[in-house]
């Protein structure tokens, strides 16, 4: 028996594994970006959650591509809700320097709040 052989009309390459023709595939070549917290969080939530999705992103060969967006969106919605609250509750460089332990409390609070609506609203749809 042959080792190879390409399918004419679908031009897929088998081999043979044992007694039986396997057809060789491989996803397709995707530029690899740094995913961060936010892509990985989301990655996590669509493998377990939405499993077709996941799987048409991995096999189309997009899956890095779409959590590395996820990642920038959700950071900088991040930062811009935390800037925004900062300012809207009056925390200032002032306060950091008078009080340090309570600009410390009030950041890590807002900090919190804005996880959760990029979480609810970017990581978790």
């Amino acid at each position: 028996m042959k080792q190879h052989f390409t399918d004419e009309k679908t031009g897929i390459r088998y081999t043979l594994q044992g007694d039986y023709y396997l057809p060789d595939l491989a996803l397709p070549d995707e530029e690899q970006q740094p995913i961060g917290i936010w892509g990985q969080r989301h990655l996590r939530h669509i493998k377990q959650n939405r499993r077709v999705l996941y799987t048409n992103l991995l096999t189309s060969g997009k899956l890095n591509s779409y959590l590395a967006d996820i990642d920038r969106q959700a950071e900088e919605m991040f930062s811009r809700l935390v800037k925004q609250i900062a300012e809207r509750e009056g925390l200032t460089e002032q306060l950091k320097a008078n009080s340090q332990m309570e600009w410390v409390q009030k950041m890590n609070n807002i900090r919190n709040r804005a996880t959760e609506i990029v979480n609810h609203d970017t990581i978790y749809y």
